[in-house]
């Protein structure tokens, strides 16, 4: 289905699985590739908390290609830390755990999710104190040769980027006001399909932006081949434009056995 390598959101997989047990659980599937959202309850958790995950993706044996900082309750609706300024102190405290543990493990990617739109806070101020954090992240993700990725999210109404053209203002702004150039587009084929962009007017557009690709079929958010959206025309055209990264799976189980659509030989990076 893909030329580049997968690897696997255990954030929304395996989650019948406990979260220290997933990165194994990964490896015994066949993919030599994991990702995650934040996997602490707090955005600055304990020391032995953060060398418990950093053992489990190491006794795995998988490469942590992603890491998510701190995005809040995501459960309770937050989609981020970073442009609430009442949370700046807690964000930046998480960049420097984030990026620890990225620099440990070898990560090359941290998606920072923008935040909601807060009663009471207007626009502007939460924008100018997005850019602030975003450069801070960017400046640290880019001492160990990461990135920071900027993504279009769905289903949040008060989550201010909603297509990639957001997304790309968000980044240009951060360039521009802090000569910062280490944040990348998130282009997620699903969630920008569920917003109503134009997919593939977005990839060619911004194909030189894009710094990880993540999958889900659209609608449903379930495995590749359960909706209507266009896949592999879309990693194709992708890949055209030279991306070599990632395809992040980051899809909800809908059967037993929800790789089946892949052939194991085809889950390893190797």
């Amino acid at each position: 289905m893909n030329a580049n390598p997968y690897t696997l959101n255990c954030s929304i997989l395996l989650t019948d699985i406990p979260l220290l047990e997933r990165p194994q659980a990964a490896r015994d599937a066949g993919f030599d590739a994991v990702e995650f959202w934040w996997p602490f309850d707090t955005a600055t958790p304990k020391d032995a908390d953060v060398d418990a995950f950093v053992a489990a993706v190491e006794s795995a044996g998988v490469q942590l290609t992603g890491l998510n900082f701190a995005a809040g309750n995501m459960p309770a609706g937050d989609r981020g830390l970073l442009s609430d300024p009442a949370q700046v102190a807690a964000f930046r405290d998480n960049i420097d755990i984030a990026v620890g543990i990225g620099e440990r493990l070898g990560t090359k990617a941290f998606n920072a999710l923008y935040g909601n739109r807060i009663d009471g806070v207007s626009a502007d101020e939460q924008d100018a104190t997005a850019t602030e954090n975003l450069a801070l992240a960017g400046k640290a993700a880019d001492r160990i040769g990461a990135v920071v990725l900027i993504e279009p999210v769905s289903g949040t109404p008060a989550y201010p980027l909603k297509l990639a053209a957001d997304a790309v203002a968000v980044i240009e702004r951060v360039k521009t006001e802090h000569s910062v150039d280490s944040l990348r587009l998130l282009a997620d084929l699903f969630h920008l399909q569920v917003n109503g962009d134009d997919v593939a007017a977005a990839i060619d557009n911004y194909a030189g932006l894009i710094g990880h690709v993540q999958i889900a079929d659209a609608p449903g958010r379930g495995e590749p081949g359960t909706g209507t959206l266009d896949i592999p025309g879309y990693l194709k055209q992708i890949a055209g434009h030279g991306y070599t990264g990632y395809i992040g799976l980051e899809y909800k189980a809908t059967r037993p056995d929800t790789f089946d659509w892949l052939p194991r030989e085809q889950r390893s990076s190797k």
